[in-house]
């Protein structure tokens, strides 16, 4: 019987941190996946963690776990399906550490990720970037920070985790202003700012005397950001600028969807893929990919060029209101 609390030690300390040089998040995601499957099979096989062996975590139990993400969690296919990656890669790890229990490894292999929708993504239009941006109000020293955080992720596209790191020491605010970041993957990269953010920039950062090293955006403590605060900010701003914009209400608008406003506006503004693709730090630029699918605009202006010559080209639009109502049936 091989105890399974050494393994996951050594799949920690040695293939992550040592071999691999996992970031942070990733290993906080793999350390609360085991956190849940140890826990889920406690309960199943009425064993602490810590005497479990190995054979205990079967594909059985495995499959049963990831219903139970599915069924009790309420967690999505992707979320489940992040999960299994890294069970996956642990049993890889095994695998070589643990060349009799090959079969078991091997079943658990199999369990195949779960397809899931690709839904487009959701962007906020110009209407509505600037009801969002007019949202804080900028005579009280919260409003100001919120302006310049909007204003900085709108435009840049930075991360909400990259928002949070940002330090003064990465931006340079005068000629040829931008800011320095290292996101996802250790890949580091500069994205420029306009006259108008870096203006902003500059003012808080003198107001509240920061130091090179200090957060740019914090919190009445003088701390850090949580991702959970900024994704509380965002919806609290969103829901304010909705009484201006009826066009919000309902939308679901977080860090992440003025990350995508960003790209898109460069996108609308014929920016090449490959350029938007090094601004927003994709690994690849099919990454990119996601925001030619959802602009409409391109797709429309596509079907422009493809009209017979001499052959107006305009979208069908009804022109008696029944008749409008009785299409849109």
């Amino acid at each position: 019987m091989t105890p399974l609390a050494p393994l996951i030690e050594s799949f920690f300390t040695d293939r992550l941190c040592r071999q691999l040089r996992a970031s942070q998040n990733t290993v906080s995601a793999y350390r609360d996946t085991f956190r849940l499957l140890l826990g889920f099979a406690q309960k199943e096989l009425g064993k602490a963690p810590s005497a479990l062996s190995l054979g205990d975590i079967d594909a059985p139990l495995v499959g049963r776990f990831l219903a139970h993400l599915e069924a009790d969690r309420r967690n999505g296919a992707r979320s489940r399906n992040a999960r299994l990656s890294a069970i996956h890669s642990f049993f890889r790890y095994v695998a070589f550490l643990e060349p009799a229990h090959s079969g078991l490894i091997q079943r658990v292999l199999a369990i195949p990720h779960k397809r899931c929708e690709r839904n487009l993504v959701n962007f906020l239009t110009r209407p509505e970037l600037e009801a969002v941006l007019k949202a804080p109000d900028q005579t009280t020293w919260i409003g100001r920070r919120d302006y310049a955080l909007l204003l900085v992720a709108v435009q840049t596209g930075l991360r909400v985790s990259e928002l949070i790191q940002l330090r003064p020491e990465q931006l340079v605010l005068g000629t040829g202003a931008h800011i320095r970041c290292r996101g996802k993957g250790r890949k580091e990269r500069c994205v420029p700012l306009t006259r108008q953010i870096a203006a902003a920039l500059k003012a808080w950062i003198a107001e509240q005397r920061l130091g090179p090293s200090d957060p740019v955006f914090q919190t009445r403590r003088r701390g850090s950001f949580s991702r959970d605060g900024i994704e509380r900010l965002v919806a609290k701003y969103a829901a304010k600028a909705a009484h201006d914009c009826p066009s919000l209400v309902g939308k679901r608008v977080s860090p992440h969807v003025l990350r995508h406003t960003a790209a898109m506006q460069l996108l609308q503004s014929d920016v090449d893929c490959a350029v938007i693709a090094l601004w927003l730090g994709h690994e690849s630029v099919e990454t990119t990919g996601i925001y030619l699918h959802a602009d409409l605009s391109i797709k429309e202006r596509a079907l422009a060029r493809t009209a017979p010559p001499n052959i107006g080209h305009r979208r069908y639009r009804p022109g008696d209101r029944l008749l409008a109502f009785l299409n849109g049936l």
